[in-house]
């Protein structure tokens, strides 16, 4: 018989209308959301482990942190055969993706949430979670790293993004695609994630900073970053990674120091590659900025802290990001 964890943390998931009715606040405990399933999941043995129960807009670096080992903790005992972990929508792209990055088992990691609370009638919470329990229960969803499941799809964490506000199917992957599907009491995998390295910090830097381009920005909030104490910048570009030329001017002066500026896209898709001239991605390659491939920037950032919570310089990061930027 299976024996899967389910972690708790608040959410939407866990979410109910205050005794004002006005305010919808994290309040289910862990048990009681085990009980709104209305499958059975015959042959699956759960237990539940409340990590907190708060609203995912509250969760830092840190305690994504304290996640990812936690969850490494239960995967180390050898009657644990997978983990579920449910999460607010808000940030649970972050969670699972540092999560990803920083547990080595090969036992399935699933994480879901919902988009409705748990008090109206059509909340797509008690089907996600058991949706999210037979992933982690299958054989077939080992090695495939953590994972996320909303709407019957289960998508790997370094790919997905929240892209909806609130429609129930708003995980998607993009150009690279779910990874499989639920159908039932069935797990269907149609691709496995190449792209994935585990990292074993004692700690995670905070003081990473993203900064998104806009037309005509100017190199105030950059320059704020870097002066207030930021150990590294994620800078969400133009295009193929550029950035108006005040902004690359002071990734010039700031790369001269050794601060580590990580380039990335605010397009949806596709990679970031130096190109363009004139105070554009070939500058900033030659200020010495780190291109992330086609991750995002938000994912950028969880990388960035990682790879800084191991002591790693900007180089050596500049080859971690080659290797997981695509």
């Amino acid at each position: 018989m299976p024996k899967i964890a389910l972690i708790t943390t608040g959410g939407t998931i866990a979410s109910r209308l205050d005794a004002d009715g006005r305010d919808v606040v994290a309040s289910v405990t862990g048990a009681a959301l085990r009980e709104t399933l209305h499958d059975p999941l015959d042959g699956i043995e759960i237990t539940v482990d409340e990590f907190s129960n708060i609203g995912s807009y509250a969760i830092d670096l840190p305690l994504a942190f304290d996640l990812a080992k936690r969850i490494a903790e239960h995967l180390a005992n050898p009657a644990c055969d997978g983990v579920v972990v449910t999460h607010g929508t808000d940030t649970m792209e972050e969670s699972a993706w540092m999560a990803d990055l920083l547990v080595a088992s090969d036992k399935p990691v699933v994480f879901t949430g919902a988009q409705r609370s748990a008090d109206e009638p059509d909340t797509d919470g008690p089907r996600n979670i058991a949706e999210a329990i037979r992933i982690a229960a299958s054989p077939a969803a080992r090695g495939l790293g953590v994972v996320i499941v909303f709407e019957q799809d289960f998508h790997a964490a370094r790919d997905v993004t929240k892209t909806h506000t609130s429609r129930v199917d708003t995980f998607r992957s993009g150009e690279h695609g779910k990874l499989g599907e639920v159908d039932g009491d069935r797990v269907l995998v149609h691709r496995k994630p190449l792209l994935r390295k585990t990292y074993a910090p004692g700690r995670v830097e905070t003081d990473v900073e993203l900064i998104k381009m806009v037309m005509g920005a100017s190199d105030r909030a950059i320059r704020f970053a870097a002066a207030s104490g930021a150990r590294a910048i994620v800078l969400e570009g133009f295009g193929r990674g550029n950035a108006p030329p005040a902004v690359t001017r002071a990734v010039e002066e700031l790369a001269a120091s050794g601060l580590p500026v990580i380039v990335t896209s605010r397009c949806p898709e596709g990679r970031v590659k130096p190109v363009y001239g004139n105070g554009g991605g070939k500058d900033l390659e030659r200020a010495g900025a780190i291109f992330a491939g086609d991750l995002t920037g938000i994912k950028s950032r969880i990388l960035a802290s990682v790879l800084l919570g191991l002591g790693l310089d900007r180089e050596a990061m500049r080859t971690e990001f080659e290797v997981l930027g695509g």
